[in-house]
Formats: structure tokens, C-alpha cells, sequence
């Protein structure tokens, strides 16, 4: 029995009306009776009783419904479903990223748009100030931002780059001719203290301690972006510590950047608001999880 000519019985089992039946179908009368009648054959027994005045489904007719509603209603919940896998997420996403930071995911970016060609992708900057203001005023749908985020009205999914970190120095800084420092260094030089978001978050970027326990001072002017930092570091106002991506992007004529050799990792996240989860977030998360074809985009 084919696909349509089961729509057909389930149709006319649920109007009773051959005419009815051929309208909501877009098929005409004579195709409704002829798909009743090789049903019928092929069953070998009545569907229907018809009489001029009635159309009714006879016991056998009914026991064929029942049968059949269920898996139909299956397989056509199954190919709607496959149909919106194949056209992918649709709409606008807006991605709140750092600065330039982009730049480190955007073969992600591609496979974004290439699993949802129905999807537009606009990354919108956020700053280190207020990186999670956009998302709760509704300004982005998730934003790209180092761990650890603990706000309970957050979201943390997937990882989208890992990183290491640099200490930025102005040329001429104790520091600015080694090729690598330790998180021990930071302790005896002054280091500036962004103004950020929640304070575990700020920490995550800049320890309070070194590993064996000594206080790294912060304190001195505060930079709301990094253009700002970059700007005091120059001007021999303060040092910061900053993503190594800040290596390849935040360059200034003033500012050094040494690697700190045995800082872990900063990895970057996927983060929305929970209650702003949507698709279009979904398949940008998918995207995150997918394998990179030449491994994490770690830098």
C-alpha cells in the first residue's frame, strides 16, 4: 500500500466523505474511490459501507485505522524532521565576541553557516566590562568569553578555543626581554585591575595568588576595554594579563607581550542565557562539538 493512498483511508476514515476527502487532499473524487477500491482488494474485505446518504467505516475498516494512524503519524513527524535537518537553523544569530577574538574560531564560523545555510551569523563585540550585559539585555544570543562563569542564569556549553596567557609590558619593562615568565613573576610587579564582570570570572583571567601563595597585586587605573589597557600598558601606567591571542591582534607600537609559561589554559566558552536558549544557539553549540578537521583551534 502506498504513502498516499494511506493518507487517502485516513483521510476519508476521518471526514466520511469522498468529496470532503478529494478537497483537503488537492486529488479528485474518482482518484479517492479508485485508491478505496485497490485497498480493498488487496485486503480482501470492505472498509467502508457507502450508501447514498452516508459514508461508515465497518469493523474492519475501523481496526485498520487504529493500525495504521499511529505509524503514519510517525513517519510523517519523521520526514519534517529531516527536512528541517537538511535546511538547517534559520534566522539571525548574534555572537558576542571579545575584540577580535573571532579570528581564533573561524573555521567554526564556517561550519556554522555551512550546516545551516538558512542561518545569517553577525558577531557583535562585548567587552571584558560587560561581557555578560549584551546577553541579558538581549543584544546577542550567546557570546564566546573565558571560564569559569558560574551565574545561575547562564548557560556554559562547549568549548570554542583554548588558549594560553601573556603578561603586556611596555618596551623597556624588567620583564619585556625574557621569552617567558612564570605566574610566580606577577608577583612582584604592580598589575592593573580591569574593571569586569563578577569577580570568580575576572580571577579566572588574572589569579589572586601565585601557585605557591603569594598575593599578585592589583590595583592602579582600571581599563573598560582593551584598547584602554593597551593605552595605560603604553604608557608605562600598568601591565595586564591578557588571552595570547592578544599576541596576534592587540599589537602596539608600546606593548610587549611575554608568554607566562606555566599559566593553564583559559578555555573559551559557549555561554547564553538559559531562558534564551533557542535553535539557532543549539546549532551554533553543534557546530562547537563537531570534530575540528586539524584538531582544537588552541592557540
Amino acid at each position: 500500500m502506498e504513502l498516499r493512498d494511506i493518507e487517502i483511508f485516513l483521510t476519508l476514515a476521518e471526514e466520511l466523505h469522498f468529496g470532503r476527502t478529494a478537497e483537503r487532499l488537492y486529488v479528485s473524487q474518482a482518484r479517492v474511490s479508485q485508491a478505496i477500491k485497490s485497498q480493498e482488494a488487496q485486503i480482501g474485505g470492505a472498509l467502508f459501507e457507502r450508501s447514498s446518504r452516508r459514508v461508515i467505516l465497518t469493523p474492519l475498516g475501523e481496526r485498520l485505522r487504529d493500525d495504521l494512524a499511529d505509524g503514519y503519524g510517525a513517519i510523517i513527524a519523521g520526514v519534517a524532521k529531516a527536512r528541517e535537518s537538511a535546511r538547517g537553523a534559520v534566522g539571525t544569530l548574534r555572537l558576542g565576541v571579545m575584540g577580535s577574538d573571532s579570528g581564533m574560531f573561524i573555521d567554526l564560523l564556517d561550519e556554522f553557516r555551512r550546516r545551516n545555510p538558512g542561518a545569517e551569523l553577525e558577531t557583535r563585540e562585548i567587552t571584558f566590562s560587560d561581557a555578560f550585559g549584551p546577553l541579558r539585555r538581549g543584544e546577542v544570543d550567546a557570546a564566546v568569553v573565558w571560564k569559569p562563569v558560574w551565574d545561575p542564569d547562564l548557560t556554559v556549553g562547549p568549548t570554542v578555543f583554548t588558549c594560553g596567557r601573556v603578561f603586556a609590558v611596555w618596551k623597556g619593562h624588567p620583564l619585556a626581554d625574557r621569552e617567558s615568565i612564570s605566574l610566580e613573576d606577577l608577583a612582584d610587579h604592580l598589575i592593573g585591575d580591569p574593571v569586569g564582570g563578577p569577580e570568580h570570572w575576572m580571577d579566572g583571567m588574572i589569579p589572586r595568588h601565585t601557585p605557591s601563595g603569594r598575593p599578585i597585586p592589583r590595583s592602579g587605573p582600571r581599563p573598560s576595554t582593551f584598547s584602554e589597557l593597551l593605552a595605560l600598558v603604553a604608557g608605562r601606567r600598568s601591565a595586564m594579563v591578557a588571552g595570547s591571542p592578544a599576541t596576534f591582534y592587540g599589537g602596539h607600537p608600546g606593548v610587549v607581550f611575554v608568554p607566562i609559561a606555566d599559566a593553564p589554559p583559559l578555555e573559551y566558552a559557549l555561554v547564553w542565557r538559559t531562558a534564551n536558549a533557542g535553535p539557532l544557539v543549539g546549532a551554533f553549540a553543534d557546530a562547537c562539538r563537531a570534530p575540528w578537521p586539524e584538531g582544537s583551534p588552541d592557540v
